[in-house]
């Protein structure tokens, strides 16, 4: 039987790039003919996005999407929560809205899948030769400051737990109960995969073409800090969260 990837996009004010992103995946050839589902999760942009989406969807039938549009603003983990639950494939990975990954690569991702190796495979920013776009120095710690945190917590040795390409097979992640409904969705479902009995986690080097603030970007510190309280709530202090 014919198996299926189902990419999930939570899209907020991304009018600039949905279009780009969507015709980059709609012309996408996977790996062991494998077919595309798209899930769009539009967290009730101001701007022209799910405008741009619907428009997209009515002009390409021939590609399976699904959009839901949430009754209002609630972050990019709320965003995913929703998403996974809509995707009906084999595997699922995580897709930004904007063109800062290159879903060209899903195919180094899905090899140790396909191969049978792995249930879940993280694409990294921090290692192999793919091109990276130079930006934020302080970013750059910040992100490998907590890969360093959760790796310590978890007894995983991540290069890049921040990362948005995370690829799973579609039972896992379904099968984790998760609570972070904005940035503290990386940390949080890091902290549960790692405890997941006899989990096989791999990682492969990724490009990245990173946003300026100006072209876009949403991620401040204030998520980072987020972020680490999320590395303490769900490894140290798990039994109550």
């Amino acid at each position: 039987m014919q198996k299926t990837l189902s990419v999930i996009i939570p899209a907020y004010n991304e009018e600039a790039t949905i279009l780009e992103i969507l015709e980059v995946l709609y012309q996408l050839e996977l790996p062991e003919d494998l077919d595309k589902e798209i899930v769009i999760i539009d967290d009730c942009s101001k701007d022209q996005t799910l405008s741009l989406v619907k428009n997209f969807i009515e002009n390409h039938k021939d590609l399976t999407i699904k959009l839901f549009s949430q009754p209002q603003n609630q972050g990019k983990g709320a965003a995913l929560h929703k998403g996974i639950d809509l995707a009906t494939g084999d595997f699922l990975i995580v897709q930004d809205a904007d063109l800062e990954y290159d879903p060209n690569e899903y195919s180094l991702l899905l090899r140790p899948m396909l191969d049978g190796k792995a249930d879940v495979v993280y694409g990294s920013r921090f290692m192999g030769g793919n091109p990276h776009r130079i930006l934020f120095f302080w970013h750059t710690l910040g992100n490998k400051f907590l890969t360093f945190l959760s790796n310590m917590f978890t007894n995983l040795n991540l290069t890049d737990m921040e990362t948005c390409y995370k690829l799973f097979r579609s039972e896992i992640i379904k099968g984790l109960t998760l609570k972070e409904k904005r940035f503290g969705f990386e940390p949080e479902v890091t902290a549960k995969i790692s405890r997941i009995p006899k989990i096989r986690i791999y990682e492969v080097g990724i490009s990245y073409y990173g946003r300026t603030y100006e072209e876009g970007k949403k991620i401040n510190w204030k998520d980072g800090v987020w972020a680490l309280w999320c590395i303490f709530r769900y490894n140290l202090l798990r039994f109550i969260s």
